[in-house]
This record gives structure tokens, sequence and C-alpha cells, in this order.
């Protein structure tokens, strides 16, 4: 079955307005893709590492992109396809607690 990274956005602001019967619906969710073997995880804080021409590392504290949103976690999950992987996520805090879910197809 087809893998899909997902990286959702979301901030603790958007998350408190959110109505507290959407948030338990949300976790419910994310509860029921981790029943079906998604493996996902809170954002810790990043660290880019370069090394070029396998000559020099180089390792930076911080992201290496910026985004309105800080990164609020991460899944792989499997899908049949797009549209449904798009399904899963739809219904995640992220998505509905006024953030967004970026989801990358696996090649």
């Amino acid at each position: 079955m087809p893998k899909f990274i997902t990286i959702g956005y979301g901030d603790q602001a958007g998350y408190e307005r959110t109505p507290q019967a959407i948030r338990d619906a949300a976790h419910k969710q994310d509860e029921k893709l981790s029943s079906e073997g998604a493996v996902m995880g809170v954002a810790g804080t990043p660290v880019q590492v370069r090394n070029p021409e396998g000559a020099k590392l180089e390792i930076t504290e911080g992201s290496f992109l910026s985004a309105d949103l800080p990164i609020a976690g991460f899944a792989v999950i499997e899908a049949n396809n797009l549209q449904e992987a798009i399904e899963k996520v739809s219904e995640v805090p992220c998505a509905v607690a006024h953030g967004v879910v970026e989801i990358w197809p696996l090649k």
C-alpha cells in the first residue's frame, strides 16, 4: 500500500480556540490512524545536517524552512491513494484546529 508523510502545522492559540468536542474527535482520529499502523510523533527541535562533498560535517540548530505556523508533528500513513490520505488526515488536530496538514507521497 502506498505510504504518505504528513506534516502538521499548528499553534497552541489555534488549538485552544477550537471547541473541546472537535479537539476530542480529532484526537480520536489520531488514535485511529495510530491503530492502523501510522507512525506518529510530536515535533521536537530540528537540527540541520550538511556534509559538503563528504568532507566537512556541519550541524546547525533550527529549521531550514520557516512557515506562518510551527511544525507540530509528523506521521507516516498508508492509504490506497492521495484522496484516501486526504480523507484520513482531514479530521486530525492540526487540520481542524486552525492549522494545516501537508501530505507528501513517498515514491
